[in-house]
């Protein structure tokens, strides 16, 4: 087959519309891949781009995994769809077997989707309905966090807090209260880590008892927030959310569509932050980006109240065509087992390390603020002034340059104004990371010199 022929004016893209893009900007310059390989993309032009964000957070194995690949077409001769309201498949049952078997605490039922915003979706849901369910039908808002991202679908969307994604759609759903993240660095009550006691976390506390208990919910969050410039809490914070939880009867749901399956050192970020949440939800990394998958997994507890007589209605009132389907399954199933026969959630923590050592080699240009992040996602902060935190001028915006002149020396990553971050795919080697740090420090120091940024002594 062919490659497209893609003129100066962009006429062959002309009629789709990209994810937050502004096509009239992107059809001058498109950028169309053609193949992959390993964490190297190539374009229909054979430029090849070092993946340094696993496609946006995904391909956790890698590009042209074969064990995946072999999955699927084994699967394809077998069955590709299952009637979903009448029966389930192999598949499914091998899947869900195996995320209870990774999960943390008792998270041992699961509920198969077919990508992120259904999963937080389903999971919001959930805990509406279990409170229904077990005596409290009063329980329906959520809290969630400003600079949060849940998905694009609406009530994903009212739980998110990027003003930017909101806004446009705006009203809402109902019932969704937002708090103030865990951006120590920019702290938004002016105090400091350690001192403040993780007042970010304790006043939730406060947002519920004044909400009335009695109609909170759940509290929904990522453990690291992707938008709004990989926000790390401290290691204490969730382990004060799982208290303030429990307390007041409240679900704790941990949004891991992006630190799940191995980013963050361990399997789920609920490992490595040492707090089990009632529900996990999940996707991206679940199978490598080979096949759209989502789903849930949750508490022996949560689970208890959905089961009873068929005339009581108590099942769980919710479903997905693509649901637990068997070809995304088996995808799924490969891409987990090599996560963890690898040891790839390891090899996230060694690889992290080195790119943060290579970040520090830049410490000198003066405009590192921050470095955030656990595991193989790391995120950094530019400032013109380190002593203030002041950052650039928006106009400047820092982040976007580095990553503009990234993809032009074949680097692709996550560019903001203020913030970069980098996520390669798990199985980076030494080398890899080594060559995708050359061409970030390349670009870092470049972005520095041309806005005037001086070297500290």
């Amino acid at each position: 087959m062919e490659s497209p022929s893609v003129g100066p004016d962009g006429d062959t893209i002309k009629h789709m519309f990209l994810d937050f893009m502004q096509m009239q900007e992107f059809a001058k310059h498109p950028i169309i891949m053609k193949k992959a390989q390993g964490v190297w993309y190539e374009d229909v032009r054979g430029k090849k781009y070092i993946d340094g964000l696993s496609g946006v957070f995904v391909v956790n194995v890698g590009h042209g995994n074969q064990r995946v690949i072999e999955a699927m077409k084994k699967q394809l001769d077998e069955i590709t769809f299952a009637p979903p309201l009448h029966s389930t498949n192999l598949r499914a049952i091998e899947l869900v077997k195996l995320i209870a078997s990774i999960t943390p605490g008792d998270l041992h039922t699961v509920k198969l989707l077919s990508g992120g915003s259904e999963a937080t979706e389903a999971a919001m849901k959930l805990a509406r309905q279990y409170h229904r369910q077990t005596g409290n039908p009063h329980k329906y808002k959520v809290i969630s966090r400003y600079e949060g991202y849940h998905g694009a679908t609406m009530g994903a969307l009212a739980a998110s807090g990027v003003t930017s994604r909101r806004s446009t759609f705006e009203p809402l759903p109902a019932g969704y209260i937002h708090v103030f993240p865990p951006t120590c660095y920019r702290c938004p009550y002016g105090l400091e880590y350690p001192d403040c006691a993780v007042l970010c976390a304790r006043i939730i506390e406060d947002v519920i008892k004044r909400e009335d208990p009695a109609t909170v919910s759940s509290i929904i969050v990522e453990p690291i927030g992707n938008t709004g410039g990989i926000i790390t809490p401290p290691q204490e914070y969730f382990q004060i959310l799982r208290e303030i939880a429990d307390k007041y009867n409240v679900l704790l749901i941990f949004d891991e569509i992006i630190t799940g399956f191995g980013r963050t050192g361990q399997m789920f970020a609920a490992h490595t932050f040492k707090t089990t949440p009632d529900i996990i939800c999940m996707g991206k990394g679940m199978s490598s980006g080979y096949s759209p998958v989502g789903g849930l997994a949750f508490s022996d507890r949560i689970a208890d109240a959905f089961y009873g007589d068929q005339s009581k209605g108590v099942q769980f009132n919710h479903g997905h065509t693509f649901g637990g389907n068997p070809l995304s399954s088996a995808a799924a199933i490969a891409s987990i087992s090599e996560i963890k026969d690898r040891k790839l959630a390891d090899a996230a923590t060694n690889t992290g390390a080195r790119i943060w050592k290579r970040i520090g080699e830049l410490d000198n240009l003066g405009i590192i603020g921050d470095v955030r992040g656990k595991g193989l996602i790391v995120g950094v902060e530019f400032v013109k002034d380190r002593k203030t935190k002041e950052p650039f001028p928006s106009e400047v915006g820092f982040g976007v340059r580095v990553g503009k002149a990234a993809i032009e020396k074949g680097l692709i990553m996550r560019a903001d104004p203020n913030w970069v971050a980098l996520a390669p795919p798990l199985i980076m080697s030494a080398e890899e990371a080594d060559r995708m740090m050359d061409i970030f420090s390349s670009c870092v120091t470049e972005v520095a010199k041309s806005v005037g940024a001086s070297p500290s002594s």
